[in-house]
């Protein structure tokens, strides 16, 4: 038999048949290593346990500790429910299951309507299966093959046949295990037993291949893991999730509610209308101080101007239209266009740029109603707006101190840990190559003179500009992507944008698109759950509610009410005919950060007694002492270290 040679990760080498299986050399390697494998990697690449070499090459053993093996897990164990699925509710047809954050999930068209009461009857049938340790066999078939195979009666499946149609393929992969076969590219583990830790979460609706004019599928969520203790950790991270959920926290904190006459819009309640202008206020005096000037501009315009600037051909999709008197309006969902308007009036010299615009700009998208999620993906929303017109040579510059700003805005509210995406052309875009490539090479050097580090996140930049995105996590380890900046040299064109230049020359300037919180109320979702709906104070709309001890005491109580307000503190006085003990477990049900309780005392001394949230009772203070206390905090944002 001709040998090759299997170089190890610690560059030793060994030598084993041509085309035995990867299996067989690992198990020459240690026996606990083979129990512990689940995987391979041949020359960079992942492969089943199987794979067959039959050249020489390189060898890394995936095991239950290598980062690689979860989603090797995820995607094993989907093909696992997906085989409990089918067994238990005969006729249902499969679609995709693929792996995504934290998980994984498989879309269904079943006349069986999925609920969680079903989910322990799909995992105890998943763990028979898992304890059954059924090999995973790897096979291919010429693509028309496994057209027919999923055309016969007995393994008909109309979704596959539809996918492997519009495949260009001339083979492709199938794992069998027992009597279940599914498409899958793999790699996957050599047996069911390895499949052990593993949860079904929720489930919803989706259309087939996210079209509404498709059928509806069931899409059941579902996540594994490669221990107990790592499911155990995720889920009680999930418990977490849902215990902040903001939806939840919203209607016990009266901020804001949904309603049905207006889906996707936000009917926001004083309170949190209250933390809307608190954090609208914030960035305003941020963008004040960073030599922005701050416009308004109309909600519904002519169809004219996005047809120009390529929003109707590349994004219409996603627009609300109207018509009056025979023409024809667009609710804006974006504010770039009419910052061109307003840049275009009057003649621009080159000793205007840069030229900062920002708007608190709301913005119209036609969301699918399946996509929408509480806050975090609405209808109707606010960015937090800018548009810098800048010329070529300003472009470093300017990004570098965007970020400055940025990560600024995001330390007040304790955000430090920020991945940055460099995001390059779509392949839906308006100009041309050349366009780009300057474009981009200018968010490089950008970077380069901010020093930030940067993952590249392919074609996923703006139809008309790449873009950098700035993603935060929050306090459960969870991405939200919020800022971005995006360097457009296409659109001032298009709309005729122009400035005179040192040289009396007409020159198009270089517009850089720009948000940091991105959607205000976007950003209010995720600190609502970041802190667990107990905002700081700074940002607060409840700062302080003043609890009289009886009514009596309610006229002095207004006084000081009185005073704080104008302070410059929010404050309110439950002056409920209830105990004492009573409205006190309400401000720390209604997490205002702090109490103030009076009575005889506090009457006769000209002081309050102060309760802080989480802190208790922290003594009796005289007003002006707390007010000077309160002004410190706000100052700092609540922030603890030494930059603040």
């Amino acid at each position: 038999m001709e040998k090759i040679s299997i170089t190890l990760p610690d560059g030793k080498a060994l030598e084993a048949e041509a085309g035995a299986p990867l299996s067989d050399t690992i198990k020459s390697i240690g026996m606990g290593l083979f129990r512990d494998s689940i995987a391979a990697m041949w020359n960079g690449v992942q492969v089943d346990l199987s794979y067959q070499p039959a050249e020489s090459g390189a060898l890394k053993v995936i095991t239950s500790k290598s980062p690689e093996a979860v989603e090797i897990i995820r995607h094993s164990t989907a093909h696992l429910m997906a085989q409990a699925v089918t067994e238990l509710f005969p006729g249902t047809l499969l679609t995709i299951g693929p792996v995504i954050d934290n998980g994984f999930y498989y879309d269904f068209d079943s006349k069986h309507a999925f609920s969680p009461e079903d989910f322990e009857v799909i995992e105890k049938r998943m763990a028979v299966l898992a304890a059954q340790d059924i090999p995973v066999v790897r096979s291919e078939k010429p693509r028309l093959e496994a057209i027919q195979y999923f055309k016969e009666a007995a393994h008909a499946e109309p979704y596959k046949v539809e996918l492997l149609e519009g495949w260009d393929s001339a083979s492709v992969s199938f794992y069998t295990q027992g009597s279940f076969s599914d498409l899958c590219r793999g790699p996957h583990v050599p047996s069911t037993g390895k499949l052990k830790h593993f949860k079904l979460l929720s489930v919803a609706g989706a259309y087939w291949r996210g079209d509404v004019k498709r059928p509806m599928l069931q899409r059941v969520y579902a996540t594994a893991f490669t221990s107990k203790e790592q499911l155990e950790a995720h889920l009680f991270q999930i418990e977490e999730a849902k215990r902040r959920d903001h939806r939840k926290l919203g209607r016990e904190l009266d901020y804001f509610h949904f309603d049905e006459n207006s889906p996707g819009m936000i009917f926001w309640h004083a309170r949190g209308w209250g933390l809307y202008q608190n954090l609208m206020n914030y960035v305003r005096a941020k963008l004040s101080r960073n030599g922005y000037i701050e416009v308004r501009t109309p909600e519904v315009v002519d169809i004219g101007l996005f047809t120009k600037s390529g929003h109707v051909g590349n994004y219409s999709h996603n627009m609300f239209f109207t018509e009056s008197e025979n023409r024809k309006y667009v609710i804006k969902p974006m504010n770039c266009p009419c910052h061109i308007e307003v840049f275009n009036q009057g003649l621009k010299s080159f000793r205007d740029l840069p030229l900062r615009i920002a708007e608190f700009g709301k913005c119209h998208r036609n969301e699918l109603a399946g996509t929408m999620h509480g806050l975090m993906r609405v209808r109707g929303f606010t960015q937090d707006d800018a548009h810098i017109f800048c010329a070529e040579d300003q472009i470093a510059s300017e990004v570098a101190a965007f970020c400055k700003l940025l990560q600024e805005v995001y330390a007040d509210f304790g955000f430090h840990d920020i991945v940055v995406k460099l995001s390059d052309r779509p392949p839906q875009r308006v100009g041309d190559d050349a366009v780009w490539d300057k474009a981009e090479e200018a968010l490089r050097q950008a970077c380069a003179a901010a020093g930030m580090t940067y993952e590249l996140n392919p074609g996923e930049g703006a139809f008309y500009g790449p873009k950098l995105e700035f993603t935060l996590r929050d306090s459960l380890g969870r991405e939200w992507q919020c800022g971005t900046i995006q360097v457009d040299f296409n659109l001032p064109r298009l709309l005729g944008a122009e400035y005179v230049g040192s040289d009396s020359g007409r020159h198009h300037p270089v517009m850089l698109h720009r948000a940091i919180l991105g959607s205000l109320e976007r950003f209010i979702g995720i600190l609502i759950e970041h802190f667990a709906g107990d905002l700081p104070m700074w940002v607060n709309p409840q700062q302080v509610r003043i609890l009289p001890v009886s009514e009596k005491y309610l006229d002095i109580c207004r006084e000081i009410e009185g005073k704080i307000r104008d302070a410059g503190f929010a404050c309110e006085v439950d002056g409920r005919n209830e105990k004492i003990g009573f409205k006190i477990r309400e401000g720390e049900k209604d997490k205002v950060p702090y109490l103030f309780i009076v009575g005889e005392k506090e009457a006769g001394s000209g002081q309050v007694s102060v309760r802080k949230r989480k802190d208790g009772d922290l003594g009796s203070f005289a007003l002006d002492a707390i007010l000077e206390k309160f002004r410190f905090e706000v100052s700092r944002k609540g922030r603890t270290d030494a930059a603040a």
